[in-house]
């Protein structure tokens, strides 16, 4: 049978100048160590977010235009220049940091282009992404996730580690189960894979009813060595996970990642997103 997990491949950390830098960098060294990986810190500079000249010359004289045009190029090599600069001044401090704190070794990687892009480019080498839930541009106040976030989550076909602001080794772990075939997979990935393995798990379940699955998913866990508490809560699976996720003090969530229905996302929501934008834990997103 094909392994459902890449068994080989770096750890990509996803790195921006927001306050989740070194949160990110450190929950992808754990979750190298973990997996025995080798461990890359990128960061992607994207030009359309740069905030490039924009150009006022169109109504003025010809020679005028020709001394603006000049100006507006050299102020954007400079902006460039200094993106890069600032790019692998971020990379460095975190690999140091990284170096003295954890004994890890690490990759730098600084690259041009959109985050997503430059992902997928890499994606065939990698076996986990971690990245921020929120990134330098985020609105804290209204709890927004990232821009980028959902965009690479849909788009990429690893798991996606999404790190909290702040790290902390995860000694445990829940498993948000819905019966769908998304989550039986994720049942079976955390069991093939040695990043969790060892630690106690809680198997949740949100509805009515148990969903179908349910008692064989705790049982595959059992049988692959992990400790396991079942249960199945009446309520919505948003409210219900992130109230389960405070009151039992859970380090690291795992869920199945976003839907293939799009338009159905843009119009009636998501339980992934709500989840993360109300739990202040780690996320572990899987296919």
């Amino acid at each position: 049978m094909t392994s459902l997990i890449k068994t080989d491949g770096r750890v990509v950390a996803a790195l921006d100048a927001s306050s989740y830098t070194f949160s990110v960098a450190g929950t992808a060294a754990w979750a190298a160590s973990r997996l025995g990986a080798p461990l890359t810190l990128l960061h992607a500079i994207d030009r359309a977010n740069s905030g490039s000249s924009e150009d006022l010359s169109g109504s003025l004289a010809l020679g005028d235009r020709e001394v603006l045009l000049e100006q507006l190029a050299s102020v954007d090599a400079e902006r460039a220049r200094l993106a890069q600069a600032r790019g692998r001044e971020l990379l460095d401090l975190a690999r140091e940091r990284l170096a003295e704190q954890v004994d890890m070794e690490a990759e730098c990687r600084l690259r041009h282009g959109a985050l997503v892009d430059n992902l997928l480019d890499i994606e065939a080498d990698v076996r986990l992404f971690v990245v921020g839930k929120r990134g330098e541009h985020a609105d804290f106040a209204k709890a927004h996730l990232g821009s980028n976030l959902e965009r690479v989550v849909r788009a990429v076909h690893r798991p996606v580690l999404v790190a909290a602001r702040a790290f902390k080794a995860p000694r445990g772990f829940m498993i948000a189960f819905d019966g769908s075939a998304t989550t039986a997979k994720c049942v079976e990935m955390v069991v093939a894979s040695p990043l969790l393995a060892g630690m106690p798990c809680r198997l949740l379940a949100v509805g009515d009813a148990e969903p179908r699955g349910f008692q064989a998913a705790a049982a595959r866990l059992r049988e692959a060595g992990f400790e396991v508490e079942a249960q199945c809560l009446p309520g919505t699976p948003d409210t219900v996970i992130a109230a389960e996720v405070e009151r039992q003090r859970i380090e690291l969530l795992v869920m199945g990642a976003y839907g293939h229905s799009r338009i159905r996302q843009l119009i009636v929501g998501s339980t992934t997103t709500t989840v993360l934008r109300q739990c202040n834990i780690p996320v572990l997103l899987l296919r």
